[in-house]
């Protein structure tokens, strides 16, 4: 079983920042792709960006130039550094990670979820 944890949410002016963190722990042999979602109030859950293990990242549109995803293998961890918060920001976070547990089999989990609210 792998367990993700979610940490670094919270309420921000507009324009201010903040960083993302997610760790996952247990029985993993290797972490492939990692990724943050947000869902908003009312609305579907949308990828915001993800990272591979060779570190090519991919953001959605309304991100580009103001969120840097990045990870940590030694740690098994994800970030997602956001600047320049824009109320439209709001939304629940929630990190995905596809981690391989053998030889030929990969599992998908996601992160509890962690609140981020931008004040305008």
């Amino acid at each position: 079983q792998v367990q993700l944890v979610e940490s670094g949410g919270g309420l921000v002016q507009a324009g201010g920042s903040l960083r993302l963190s997610c760790a996952a722990s247990g029985r993993i042999i290797s972490i492939r792709t990692m990724a943050w979602y947000r869902q908003a109030p009312g609305k579907q859950r949308e990828l915001v960006a993800d990272i591979t293990r060779g570190g090519t990242t991919d953001y959605t549109d309304s991100v580009k130039g103001r969120f840097t995803i990045s990870r940590d293998d030694a740690k098994n961890t994800v970030y997602l550094q956001m600047s320049s918060l824009k109320p439209e920001d709001t939304a629940v976070y929630y990190c995905h990670v596809t981690i391989r547990v053998g030889p030929l089999s990969s599992e998908n989990y996601w992160g509890q979820g962690t609140q981020v609210t931008v004040s305008s």
